[in-house]
């Protein structure tokens, strides 16, 4: 102890920096690595793609767009459609899912309105999750948006897994926490837990490896998502 206190903060700073540099340098390198080194090698082609699905990017969450009816699934039997938003609407032909912290996502609707305290707690405390459902008449063309086709079999594995996101009453029925930040939007309860380890990029990465469809080997960043989000469908 003695010796670090006789020392002077040039010779502190010779010393130290370059392990401080080292480090800092380390996690940079392995964040580039796991944002640009997809999740699985050598995707095997798939046949008779024909539901379309897509992911927006909000330069922070990323979102899982699907067609509210297909041959295969119909989210009317689902969800009230002309409860999800105050704007009434019963004709989205698409909608959006997002899955995050409660009070962070419900309380931020912009950087403008970014708490620390919330912030802080949502990602170094487990804390209760929502799901964000947004609806479209069209795909909006406002944010980064990038769209596939993939198979029935894989849709409905995706789909699955959007749907056992939702927590549920004693009836069976989601439970609607309130309203978006835009008139087509509404929270709605969730399972899971949000922590640093598992964000709301996270989830979307999770939903489509369900899918078979490739992700970063590390899906913190809704722009690593973006990039490695492309079909496999001939």
């Amino acid at each position: 102890m003695k010796y670090i206190q006789n020392l002077s903060l040039p010779r502190l700073l010779y010393r130290y920096f370059p392990h401080c540099f080292a480090a800092i340098f380390f996690c940079l390198a392995f964040l580039c690595c796991g944002v640009l080194i997809p999740a699985k090698w050598g995707n095997h082609s798939k046949h008779d793609c024909e539901i379309k699905i897509c992911v927006s990017n909000t330069g922070i969450h990323s979102n899982i767009i699907v067609p509210v009816e297909s041959r295969v699934f119909d989210w009317h039997k689902y969800l009230s459609l002309d409860e999800i938003g105050i704007d009434n609407a019963k004709n989205y032909n698409y909608l959006s899912f997002g899955w995050g912290d409660r009070d962070f996502y419900m309380s931020t609707p912009s950087l403008i309105n970014l708490k620390l305290y919330t912030t802080f707690k949502a990602l170094f405390l487990p804390t209760p999750s929502v799901m964000y459902v947004k609806g479209y008449q069209i795909i909006p063309n406002y944010l980064e948006v990038k769209c596939i086709k993939i198979n029935q079999n894989d849709y409905l594995h995706l789909i699955n897994f959007i749907e056992s996101s939702f927590q549920l009453d004693v009836n069976g029925t989601s439970i609607r926490l309130g309203n978006g930040h835009t008139d087509n939007a509404g929270f709605y309860a969730a399972k899971g837990s949000y922590s640093i380890l598992r964000n709301c990029n996270s989830w979307t990465a999770e939903g489509l490896r369900k899918a078979d469809i490739n992700t970063p080997l590390w899906t913190g960043l809704s722009s690593a998502i973006m990039l490695h989000f492309q079909s496999n469908c001939k």
